[in-house]
């Protein structure tokens, strides 16, 4: 299969941009090339396309503005450099995307977004939102308090912008690299090196990562195959393609063969087996209408379709959904029980005015369904 076929219904795509990138192998923010992604992301947009950005660079900006030179495990300046540089990202990130006409927004994660299970539902929610209304996320970690971070545990963002790609249901991660994809050896090394245009199992591929190739940057080849294997798992492709290609993004989302290409496997057959597996934390039972709707696949279940919650659970958590006495399929509430119990069997227009919220329509989505 071409990769034109592979990436041809790609809706959601992560754009992770390293330091390397954004400085253009400097000190400071490299303004031509964040106007290209700004371009490129109106370009997407143009074609129906969603897009995140995972931006890296706070901390290598912020030394340069600061004239700072800190040791290896000097972390203290490096919090500093991140507080600083990252209004100077957003301001050049914001300038980029104006002349686009394309409105931008920040947000600041910490890494328990992803294991925090409310805290990655109200973030889920607003990205959504923000999607919604046309705006570009421009997504970074929290460099100011997380120090784990710093110290390159995580990989200049590579591991971040897998678990964003994991948690958003995106179709495609493209990391934006100085290098033009995975090569068999070093190509700084070797001259004869080769690049693998495609790769099925990460593991096969591992030995060939190398250390990191930036001064400014943590994230070498490792991380971008450890963001690969998460990226698997989530069932997004990836792709690392070189920063300094022309209309690289547009290129790997068209299906160019551009980079190198990690391929993914079903991502709803996978989600679906997980939920099916998950211990449920309570119950759902549905009248008859609702259950024949459901057993046909592909709807989700609407409030006026319960009529009792069974123990107690928290938003993100797995239920069953029971009628007649049997479990026919199990999902992920967007609603406490509580607040399921409360507005069990009445319209989703209604919701809001019991509540005082609505965070969807539906008590659970079609994607959060898993028929048994």
């Amino acid at each position: 299969m071409s990769r034109k076929d592979i990436l041809k219904d790609v809706e959601t795509v992560v754009i992770k941009v390293g330091t390397s990138s954004i400085t253009g192998g400097g000190n400071s923010v490299f303004e031509g090339f964040m106007d290209s992604v700004a371009e490129q992301v109106k370009k997407l947009k143009d074609m129906g396309k969603r897009v995140l950005i995972v931006s890296s660079g706070a901390i290598g900006v912020g030394l340069a503005a600061m004239e700072a030179k800190p040791k290896p495990k000097e972390v203290p300046i490096r919090q500093a450099a991140a507080s600083v540089g990252q209004g100077i990202l957003m301001q050049k990130w914001n300038e980029s995307f104006q002349k686009q006409g394309l409105i931008v927004s920040q947000i600041l994660l910490t890494y328990d977004f992803y294991s925090d299970r409310e805290k990655y539902l109200n973030l889920r929610n607003a990205i959504q939102t923000l999607l919604q209304y046309d705006v570009v996320p421009i997504i970074n970690e929290n460099d100011v308090v997380c120090i784990r971070e710093i110290d390159a545990v995580f990989g200049d963002n590579d591991t971040l912008s897998a678990y964003v790609c994991s948690k958003m249901d995106a179709d495609l991660l493209i990391i934006l690299s100085d290098v033009d994809g995975l090569y068999d050896r070093n190509p700084k090394i070797h001259p004869d090196a080769k690049i693998v245009h495609t790769v099925t199992d990460v593991s096969s591929v591992e030995h060939m990562a190398g250390d990191p190739t930036s001064r400014v940057g943590t994230g070498g080849m490792r991380t971008k195959l450890k963001a690969a294997e998460i990226c698997s798992e989530a069932g997004c492709n990836m792709i690392i393609a070189s920063s300094s290609e022309p209309d690289a993004i547009v290129k790997a989302v068209s299906g160019d063969e551009i980079g190198t290409i990690f391929l993914a496997g079903e991502k709803e057959r996978k989600k679906s087996r997980w939920i099916r597996e998950a211990h449920a934390k309570g119950a759902l039972i549905v009248d008859k209408g609702a259950a024949e709707k459901l057993m046909k696949g592909n709807v989700s279940l609407l409030a006026v379709g319960v009529r009792d919650v069974i123990g107690r659970f928290e938003r993100g958590d797995v239920v069953n959904i029971e009628y007649s006495g049997k479990v026919i399929a199990k999902g992920i509430p967007d609603y406490d029980s509580e607040e399921v119990f409360r507005i069990r069997g009445i319209h989703s227009d209604k919701i809001e005015a019991v509540l005082g919220h609505k965070s969807y329509d539906d008590v659970i989505r079609s994607e959060n369904i898993a028929l048994m």
